[in-house]
């Protein structure tokens, strides 16, 4: 019994394994004195190699550690060493994905002298293999924008809206005429002035001035962008040609005064509406040529009636003069005086007149008065200041002041209760 207990005293000393002792503790402090001294005696050799600076230390290569050359290499041995060990893992996990190519190191001294050894993303990560994200189309609207395809009417649009359009595509001479009488319908004065700045740039000044001679606004517009910029030289000239062509428009159409014959005189009219006037000019010569062929109408038939006796009213109060070449105002009193009751259908009519030559209201009532109260005929002045609302009930209402009506009805000795009226 004495000697099982003594061999396994020594089995527990002998051993790896030691059995549990309250004096375990003395024993470790013991050896991390020991492992503490050791570690300093180590020290103490290393410091001693220092001191041998004339050593030269190399790699198994035998190009010296610490090199720029070794450096290089080392940094693409252990980007390719950790790229392959990534490529392995990869290759182990799933044997779907392709091989990818061993990395290549991308630096250079150059690179490393200029400070550009960086690790980038792209570098280490440079495959034959790249994803792109998908391009996104633009809308058709946007790519509508960029189009040049723009009629004269849209590109003025745009301009009034302040987007970019290009006026080279319009090269023709009727192209850009469109275009500016599409500028000048649009009221726009910026746009006007676009369009003529790319007209004068684009065209000779013999056409420009040419064309500009029947547009009267666009010619106001590049007399007053010329002064703006002081081009003087063509200023003068616009001027200088404008005004030789006024003046020559104004002598031809003067001439219609010497033509006695009302036949010559209404053809000459009619060839002078083609004459490069203004607008607002062309329309008055073709009220002037359209009120001489009504008077011829009216004359004729008049004449015929004073003639032939058959009308009562110009038995009683014939004409005392011809109504040819009268003015509008005369040919509407003549109109009021002798065919008032007529139909607006026929050319003698006043409302015929009143709407074919645009004659305000005022104009209107004033010369029916004046025709009217000459005539004694008190029931048709009534009525023409009689109105009557949707409810059936009437009222006097005039366009213009009631002392003037009374001032009118005083000078042909109107009844004073047609006056109290």
């Amino acid at each position: 019994m004495s000697r099982a207990r003594a061999d396994e005293e020594e089995y527990w000393h002998s051993s790896k394994f030691r059995a549990f002792t309250f004096d375990d503790e003395d024993d470790e402090l013991s050896q991390l004195k020991e492992s503490k001294r050791a570690v300093n005696s180590l020290r103490d050799i290393v410091d001693d190699d220092d001191d041998d600076d004339d050593l030269e230390r190399v790699s198994w290569s035998g190009e010296p550690v610490g090199s720029i050359s070794w450096s290089i290499k080392e940094t693409a041995s252990s980007s390719t060493s950790s790229l392959e060990g990534r490529d392995s893992s990869l290759q182990k996990g799933s044997s779907s994905y392709a091989a990818f190519p061993k990395q290549v190191s991308s630096y250079s001294l150059s690179s490393l002298f200029k400070g550009e050894l960086c690790l980038s993303l792209s570098a280490l990560s440079d495959t034959g293999v790249k994803n792109y994200a998908p391009e996104l189309r633009r809308p058709k609207a946007e790519y509508k924008d960029y189009s040049s395809d723009w009629s004269p009417k849209d590109t003025v649009r745009r301009m009034q809206r302040g987007k970019v359009c290009s006026l080279e595509r319009f090269r023709s001479l009727q192209d850009k005429l469109v275009l500016l009488d599409e500028a000048v319908a649009a009221h726009d004065g910026n746009v006007i002035t676009a369009v003529l700045i790319f007209l004068k740039r684009t065209l000779r000044r013999e056409i420009l001035f040419r064309e500009l001679e029947v547009r009267q606004v666009a010619l106001c517009h590049l007399i007053h962008f010329l002064k703006e910029t002081g081009e003087q030289k063509l200023l003068l000239d616009l001027l200088r040609l404008c005004f030789f062509s006024l003046s020559l428009q104004l002598s031809q159409y003067r001439e219609h005064l010497n033509i006695q014959d009302v036949e010559k005189r209404r053809e000459f009219l009619k060839g002078c509406i083609g004459l490069p006037f203004s607008v607002e000019d062309t329309s008055h010569i073709q009220d002037h040529y359209t009120l001489l062929e009504r008077q011829i109408i009216i004359e004729t038939n008049d004449r015929h009636l004073e003639t032939a006796g058959q009308s009562e009213i110009f038995r009683k109060y014939p004409r005392k003069a011809s109504i040819l070449n009268m003015p509008l105002v005369t040919t509407l009193f003549y109109s009021c005086f002798y065919h008032y009751t007529e139909a607006e259908g026929t050319f003698s009519s006043p409302t015929n007149l009143k709407k074919t030559f645009k004659i305000p209201d005022k104009q209107y009532v004033l010369t029916a008065l004046a025709a009217r109260a000459k005539l004694r005929a008190w029931d048709d002045v009534d009525a023409l200041f009689t109105t009557k609302n949707w409810l059936g009930y009437t009222k006097k209402k005039a366009p213009i002041g009631f002392h003037r009506v009374v001032e009118i009805l005083q000078r042909n000795n109107a009844p004073v209760q047609v006056s109290k009226e």
